[in-house]
């Protein structure tokens, strides 16, 4: 009887120590980094998707009082076109150049958007106007949204990068789940908060300040909310 507890004891002690094996070595927290990152992501396609459903209502009210600036509410347009036709699948998130090409996207559109303030700063009827205020004060949530959320996606990818790399997880992340690591968010040069989207309803800017701090800044070549 004893002999009997004492196998099974040993049984059990042998299938523990091989379950606390595997699990050191990424079965689990290769996975659950994965998931949380790409959680991580959904927070950041929803934020830019809020973003380009607000631009077309931005647009159409822009038009009611600046209708000759047909040049820049084309490039507004178009960008949001061309932002919102580039999905990022989650297993793109390991592709450099596909991430890329979603970011340089964004980019663009945030500089359409930074022109078209200095559309605005020409027509004051258009900012005192409730329907354009409230579409502004939406867009700068959004834009601070994009930001946090950039940023909570670069610090879960860093995780899930440093846990397919460090021992013992880098052996299940290789030889199990194949992983790769993915590509976090770089901030254009200079940038360290979200874009200013005041379209001028703010306090007007001193004299020789630049008209658009965004439009002379450079998209990034590569892919925080940062």
């Amino acid at each position: 009887m004893t002999a009997a507890i004492a196998r099974r004891f040993g049984r059990f002690a042998l299938v523990a120590a091989a379950a606390a094996a595997l699990a050191g070595c990424g079965i689990n927290s290769v996975p659950t980094a994965e998931e949380n990152a790409k959680a991580k992501w959904a927070d950041v396609e929803s934020a830019y998707q809020r973003r380009a459903d607000l631009v077309p209502a931005l647009v159409e009210t822009t038009k009611g009082a600046a209708a000759s600036e047909t040049t820049i509410l084309t490039n507004v347009t178009n960008a949001r076109a061309a932002a919102t036709s580039i999905n990022v699948r989650t297993e793109d998130l390991s592709d450099p150049a596909t991430f890329e090409k979603f970011q340089n996207a964004q980019n663009q559109l945030t500089q359409a958007l930074g022109q078209l303030r200095t559309v605005v700063e020409s027509y004051p009827q258009l900012q005192s106007q409730a329907r354009f205020a409230d579409l502004m004060v939406q867009l700068e949530g959004t834009e601070n949204r994009i930001n946090v959320a950039r940023t909570r996606y670069n610090e879960a990818v860093q995780d899930y990068n440093t846990t397919i790399r460090t021992f013992p997880d880098a052996i299940g992340a290789k030889l199990i789940h194949g992983a790769k690591p993915m590509v976090p968010f770089k901030a254009d040069p200079g940038a360290s908060a979200a874009p200013k989207v005041d379209f001028g309803t703010g306090p007007a800017a001193p004299a020789g300040a630049p008209a658009n701090d965004n439009s002379a800044r450079p998209a990034s070549s590569a892919a925080a909310a940062q």
